[in-house]
């Protein structure tokens, strides 16, 4: 395995942001997708000795296959959509709608639990990375990246443990700048990549979001 679990790619995902230098730019932010992008923005903003926040983004799953993925709902309503695969499957704009509607109830659930009533630590005019345990398609990402880019970031970072190739190269066109540890060219799913890749808790993410964890 790559990873013994997210933790452990975190820290070899510092270790390669630590290398490149270019996060230093603009006062970063690391911003860790819920859920399980969490521990592994956890280990890199202690390397990088800057803040956590977390950005909470729910996949849209086809109600009769939810693990295929028509796109991608976040905070500050933000809506992206894999329109190739809707042309394909001939889904419409009200089956998008009703996913979208049904997965903003978790959304809001998580934003509640996770950050309470306090305000978002800015991005304006800061490098905001956007950690995630790994990439599948990459649409959960671009909204992640839209977020950040609607809140004002001079400069988004997208930084993963592994990827395919494929949703590197077309991420690249979405943030400026793609950091990934391993993007082999047979990639059959994330949890391949780790030993330990167990299901996270609401809990576990709220206390690692707690200021001064580390």
């Amino acid at each position: 395995m790559a990873f013994v679990d997210r933790r452990d790619a975190g820290r070899r995902l510092a270790a390669l942001l630590v290398e490149s230098g270019s996060w230093e730019m603009e006062r970063p932010v690391v911003v860790g997708m819920a859920r399980g992008g969490v521990p592994v923005a956890f280990e890199v903003a202690g390397a990088l000795d800057a803040p956590l926040e977390v950005v909470v983004v729910r996949k849209l799953g086809h109600p009769r296959q939810p693990e295929l993925g028509l796109g991608a709902i976040a905070e500050d309503g933000v809506r992206v959509v894999n329109d190739a695969l809707v042309r394909k499957l001939g889904v419409s704009e009200d089956v998008i709608d009703a996913v979208a509607a049904q997965e903003t109830i978790e959304l809001e659930r998580r934003l509640r639990l996770y950050r309470g009533d306090r305000a978002p630590v800015s991005v304006q005019g800061r490098t905001a990375i956007v950690v995630d345990d790994g990439l599948a398609t990459g649409f959960t990402a671009r909204a992640a990246i839209e977020v950040m880019r609607r809140r004002g970031a001079a400069r988004v970072v997208l930084a993963v443990p592994v990827s395919p190739p494929d949703s590197l190269d077309a991420l690249r066109d979405v943030a400026d700048e793609v950091v990934c540890v391993e993007a082999p060219a047979r990639f059959f799913g994330l949890s391949e990549w780790y030993d330990d890749f167990g299901q996270l808790g609401d809990d576990e993410v709220a206390r690692l979001l707690v200021p001064g964890a580390r």
